[in-house]
């Protein structure tokens, strides 16, 4: 059951996010158009410039992102810091075990266990998987949420071959611009070190992957409302954002509820190795 549970719990981590007043124009078809929204559409390139910085200066966000990645569905929601200190807790709905929560704080991963399995696992409700324990960092730990962060996304689109402005489409009552772009593979792994640069290129090989469509969706606020990232048949995911700049308070469970990662495994390896002795 241990067994079990660890690689769900990895699985967990792996897969795991105001309007304003202006003035306005009327377009040929003399339908009232906002004028930043008209500024949005005529110069895409400074306008997701300037949305990389409003975001950034932001800091954090709502997130609920769903699609299907290796062809099972998604479906998380949560909050998010996406700062110089990432953070954040995201709740995935699983087929079979109900909601797992993952909380991100400094450089550890806390996932939650379900009660189902929590008498097997002495009561515990939670791993942790501690990236410094790993040999890891905080950048290499920014690299695993970059997939959900709103101003990295953006970039990705700018890297694009070019920019298309689809035009105004409203998000849960939001206008928005909406803008288009495919990215070459070799042009969307710059934006990873390269330790996970590999990886990841190893994984869009083998799906024979050579593009990246990306599709941005950003408000008068000049704050993307919603993303959505296509990588031919591995993936296709759709992320919303709400609630920019509000506080993002993440709070590490009681040290008491948590069974740690490393240890376990250390366990499994201590077990495995008497038994071959």
């Amino acid at each position: 059951m241990r067994t079990a549970l660890l690689a769900g719990a990895s699985a967990a981590v792996l897969a795991v996010t105001a309007c304003g007043g202006s003035s306005a124009t009327t377009d040929e078809g003399g339908a009232e158009t906002s004028g930043v929204l008209a500024q949005l559409a005529s110069d895409a390139t400074g306008s997701l410039q300037k949305t990389v910085e409003t975001t950034t200066s932001a800091n954090s966000a709502a997130v609920t992102m769903t699609g299907t990645s290796g062809g099972e569905p998604v479906d998380v929601s949560g909050v998010i810091s996406f700062g110089d200190s990432p953070a954040a807790e995201l709740t995935q709905v699983d087929p079979e075990d109900g909601e797992i929560t993952v909380r991100v704080i400094g450089t550890a991963f806390y996932v939650s266990i379900p009660e189902a399995d929590q008498a097997s696992m002495d009561g515990k409700k939670w791993f942790k998987m501690d990236f410094a324990a790993l040999g890891q960092t905080s950048d290499d730990l920014a690299q695993q949420l970059e997939g959900l962060d709103p101003v990295q996304n953006v970039r990705t689109l700018l890297e694009g071959a070019e920019v298309t402005v689809v035009g105004e489409e409203t998000i849960d009552g939001v206008p928005t611009v909406h803008y288009t772009s495919v990215t070459p593979v070799d042009t969307y792994l710059e934006q990873f070190e390269a330790e996970i640069r590999a990886g990841v290129e190893e994984q869009l090989a083998t799906a024979e992957i050579t593009e990246v469509a990306v599709d941005v969706w950003v408000d008068e606020q000049y704050q993307p409302r919603r993303v959505r990232i296509v990588m031919g048949t591995m993936s296709d995911m759709t992320m919303n954002y709400t609630d920019y700049g509000k506080a993002v308070t993440i709070e590490a469970p009681p040290a008491a509820e948590t069974a740690d990662f490393a240890e376990l495994m250390q366990d499994l390896q201590d077990l495995a190795d008497e038994l071959e002795g």
